[in-house]
């Protein structure tokens, strides 16, 4: 979502991201038994309703076990790389510097292994971001930018026809209970072209591989009522902020020191929505999505809405950080979307966090790389953003699920690289 979000980026020291991902869980699917990137815990099992129907174009023969598949061919797509350079732009769409396109990128195939990922959860997923685009188009010109794969000839129409195709595939492979094509890298190489995404940044020139960092959804305690050890309150927006963005003047030690309590100067401009300990307002504030435990049974979850429009600085202590959030209760895991209310629900497992501006909404990631001494392949799509994305082209962030403590997810991601070469797909 191009509204920065805080994130909690584990393998590197300092380095926190703004995320905005609300809480939501997910299953684990049959199709990853097989596989062997680590099972995480099963915390939660609920189901994602997905909103539109969309078909196979209909130069496609469905009724085939491979539609639109092309002969195979060992001769990379070659398409007319455009000349002029990239116009590289910030958070707040202010010019910073160009490049050339062809340093990023260039043709490629994927090696022979199989692509993991949960086939119902990257469907669900997929359909989700489909619909942003067919539903908020006119609202969100963001999402109308080609972005630095138009040095490459690709358009915006490519990777709707992509995520068309993908669901497609998805659809009629669930159906008739059979392991998808997707997954089958021959399949990938013959019906897409697949374009290496060779990473650039300027404090580590010689680094091609991308940073693969995480990202999760954490359980913390916490009460509607405020307490003496739950006594620092999430806020939440009226309505009217919308027109008065008096938010905007506050940095988060304002916050801190009671402006919103009774007494306070700004009294009755926000609600308080859940109350939590400081260490739990900071987690939130990092991650951007939280499961808070409200205790007897009773859970909730909690995405950041909007900021104060303060930058978020990297290396400074999260505490000294002036950038602060208002929070909404959500239902779903939220990505990337305009405002709180039209995000895109995401699923762990196949989700990348990305520069939505510079590098785009819905572009299709495969990230290869090293576990115990064999060749893994893994699929999902950029859906989600942060403020350390804009911009950022050579980083992503893997949403890896929902975890009780940071414990377990250290345990878990001990697996997942951290650096990973990445290849992004678009349909032929």
């Amino acid at each position: 979502m191009l509204i920065p979000k805080m994130r909690f980026f584990l393998g590197s020291l300092g380095f926190l991201l703004a995320g905005s991902i609300s809480s939501y869980a997910y299953g684990q699917s049959q199709s990853l038994k097989a596989a062997t990137v680590p099972q995480q815990p099963k915390l939660i099992n609920s189901s994602l309703g997905l909103t539109s129907n969309f078909s196979l174009p209909a130069s496609c023969n469905s009724n085939t076990s491979t539609p639109c598949q092309k002969p195979a061919s060992n001769t990379l797509y070659k398409p007319q790389l455009l000349s002029q350079a990239y116009k590289v732009i910030d958070e707040l769409q202010k010019y910073q510097f160009s490049i050339n396109g062809n340093k990023l990128f260039s043709a490629a195939q994927l090696p022979s292994n199989k692509i993991n990922f949960n086939q119902a959860d990257l469907l669900a997923t997929l359909v989700n971001t489909r619909q942003y685009y067919q539903d908020h188009t006119d609202d969100d010109p963001n999402i109308s930018r080609p972005g630095v794969l138009g040095t490459q000839g690709v358009t915006v129409e490519d990777i709707t026809k992509t995520l068309d195709f993908m669901i497609g595939v998805l659809r009629e492979d669930i159906a008739n209970n059979r392991t998808t094509r997707l997954q089958d890298p021959n399949f990938i190489n013959s019906n897409f072209r697949v374009i290496k995404w060779s990473a650039y940044n300027p404090k580590e020139t010689q680094r091609k591989n991308l940073r693969i960092t995480k990202y999760a959804v954490f359980v913390h305690p916490g009460s509607r009522k405020k307490s003496a050890k739950f006594n620092v309150p999430l806020y939440s927006l009226k309505d009217n902020a919308l027109t008065d963005k008096f938010y905007t003047k506050y940095t988060k030690q304002d916050v801190l020191s009671g402006i919103y309590e009774p007494g306070g100067k700004a009294f009755g401009k926000v609600e308080p929505i859940v109350y939590m300990t400081r260490e739990g307002l900071e987690e939130a504030l990092m991650e951007g999505t939280i499961l808070v435990d409200l205790g007897g049974g009773s859970s909730a979850y909690f995405n950041v809405d909007r900021s104060n429009e303060i930058p978020y600085v990297r290396g400074i202590n999260p505490r000294s950080q002036k950038r602060y959030w208002y929070f909404r209760e959500v239902k779903d895991i939220k990505g990337y979307g305009y405002k709180i209310d039209e995000k895109i629900s995401i699923k762990p497992g196949v989700t990348f966090a990305g520069d939505v501006l510079n590098v785009g909404l819905g572009r299709m990631i495969v990230i290869e790389y090293m576990q115990n001494g064999r060749k893994q392949l893994r699929m999902g799509v950029i859906a989600d953003t942060g403020g350390a994305f804009l911009p950022n082209f050579y980083q992503l962030d893997y949403l890896a699920g929902i975890f009780p403590n940071k414990n377990s997810f250290n345990q878990y991601i001990k697996q997942l690289p951290t650096y990973a070469t990445a290849y992004i797909l678009i349909k032929k």
